[in-house]
């Protein structure tokens, strides 16, 4: 069985549990076809009722999918959506999840990225990821620092931490495949971060300014992404900590913000994650070799995971 045979065994088997005579719905678009015709394939070899839906590239993670995709997510049992732009943080997902469907988005994903990050072990990232998860919600504050000159404080009073671990089994589980955080939507946050990469919005790097659980000042590109979507897209949605040491840099912020030691910062629709905004826009950008504080504890010190 070669890499991503044996990958997307795993999402289907392993991460997602799929029975046979399940209802499973794939949604993918024109760039993410091949995978999703992978996954689909997955998911009959386990018995299931399955189909592969392939719409139209979105513009913006965020933005809601054509209704008749939101349909076939509210039909099915598991839901499977590798595609170019995220529908994480969209209405249509949250209801499938609501209505207890078990799904994992795959936004940006490659065969490639798939194979590689998927074949790290599970059992280590999950102990990562959830004993962030329970950091994150224990505490009140969260602070990081990087060499560039980030220097972020976040308050997390009243938030639940959440680890995206690959384990989907339960009714209503979501999370990102390939997996790899442990996650929060703040209450608020002030200070500056220096991302390693705007992507998908810009080229190059950047440092961020945000006042009051909003960016304020950043790539003018960026901000017209954020700004576009209303008035709460410049929101202060997530802080994340990447557990996955499969993952490296490389401009696909589905793989970037999994790097084990790192962290990154999303602005934008948070209503999915434990916050409250819901736009149709939320962008993640990464930050490298932070020192981060969650609570009393060291998390990450100049990138070295400690925990």
């Amino acid at each position: 069985m070669d890499e991503l045979a044996k990958a997307v065994e795993g999402v289907i088997g392993r991460c997602l549990g799929v029975r046979a005579g399940e209802q499973v719905t794939v949604v993918a678009d024109r760039g993410t076809a091949a995978v999703g015709e992978a996954l689909r394939a997955g998911a009959v070899a386990a018995g299931a009722e399955t189909v592969l839906t392939v719409m139209e590239p979105r513009d913006v993670d965020g933005e809601e999918p054509p209704a008749a995709v939101a349909a076939a997510l509210q039909a099915a049992d598991v839901f499977i959506a590798p595609t170019s732009k995220s529908v994480s943080h969209t209405r249509a997902r949250k209801a499938a999840s609501d209505r207890g469907a078990r799904g994992a988005t795959l936004p940006g994903v490659t065969a490639d990225m798939l194979a590689r990050l998927m074949a790290v072990d599970l059992d280590t990232l999950q102990r990562r990821s959830r004993a962030l998860a329970e950091l994150l919600t224990a505490a009140d504050e969260a602070h990081f620092t990087c060499p560039r000159g980030s220097d972020l404080r976040l308050d997390l009073t009243g938030r639940q931490g959440l680890p995206d671990d690959g384990d989907l089994t339960a009714s209503g589980a979501f999370g990102n495949l390939p997996c790899g955080e442990g996650f929060i939507s703040p209450l608020g946050g002030e200070g500056r971060f220096y991302a390693a990469s705007l992507a998908p919005t810009a080229d190059g790097e950047g440092m961020f300014t945000v006042q009051d659980g909003r960016v304020t000042d950043a790539d003018e590109r960026v901000l017209a992404a954020l700004r576009g979507a209303g008035e709460l897209g410049t929101n202060l949605a997530e802080l994340g900590i990447g557990t996955n040491e499969a993952a490296t840099m490389t401009g696909n912020v589905l793989e970037d913000e999994k790097i084990l030691g790192s962290v990154h910062i999303a602005f934008g629709a948070s209503a999915g994650i434990g916050g409250n905004v819901s736009v149709p826009v939320h962008l993640d950008f990464v930050v490298l070799e932070p020192t981060l504080d969650i609570g009393g504890t060291r998390v990450i010190e100049a990138g070295r995971f400690l925990l």
